[in-house]
């Protein structure tokens, strides 16, 4: 179910959801320099690694290849994908909330976010730079609306509160005024 508001948003509320063009998948099987070649042509910063379900298995970014082929003098035509990926990378339903994914994303540091269906078939990746235009407006917003439910939620401490400070600021004028 899509959601309602702002303050709770599913990943597939997003507006790249469904502008984004679809992942770039391949086969464990598959050597790098394929992979690569396709990453270089499409400008894409990693691939996903499926099964023949298109279920993910693994991820290969940029880094991955920098570090676990190049750094390792390995040769791209003949590792294979499955020897450098990331294997059982985190991953997301079409129905998590943005801002759960946002936290977890920051916390334990990494990039990029394979989205799945409900069958957990790949749908899309989400970067972080997807979330950066959700990040500021949304979160003033939410912020805001944290703000007022928190006002709401502790009217009698702000009415108290209110009423020491008026009562407060009248006083210092009196005294002001004898003085």
């Amino acid at each position: 179910m899509a959601a309602t508001n702002h303050y709770s948003m599913q990943l597939r509320d997003r507006p790249e959801y469904a502008s984004k063009p679809a992942p770039l998948t391949f086969s464990p099987e598959t050597p790098v320099a394929e992979a690569v070649a396709a990453m270089n042509e499409r400008n894409y910063g990693s691939v996903v690694v499926v099964d023949a379900e298109d279920k993910v298995q693994g991820i290969v970014t940029e880094r991955d290849v920098l570090r676990k082929l190049v750094g390792a003098g390995r040769a791209a035509t003949e590792t294979r994908l499955s020897e450098i990926m990331t294997a059982n990378p985190r991953v997301a339903r079409e129905t998590d909330e943005v801002i759960d994914w946002l936290r977890i994303m920051s916390n334990e540091r990494f990039r990029r976010l394979p989205v799945v269906d409900e069958a957990g078939r790949i749908r899309m990746i989400f970067t972080q730079g997807d979330f950066v235009s959700y990040t500021w407006p949304d979160l003033i917003y939410q912020a805001k609306e944290l703000a007022k439910a928190s006002v709401g939620r502790n009217y009698p401490v702000w009415l108290i509160g209110g009423g020491i400070m008026l009562y407060s600021i009248l006083m210092v004028i009196v005294v002001a005024s004898i003085i």
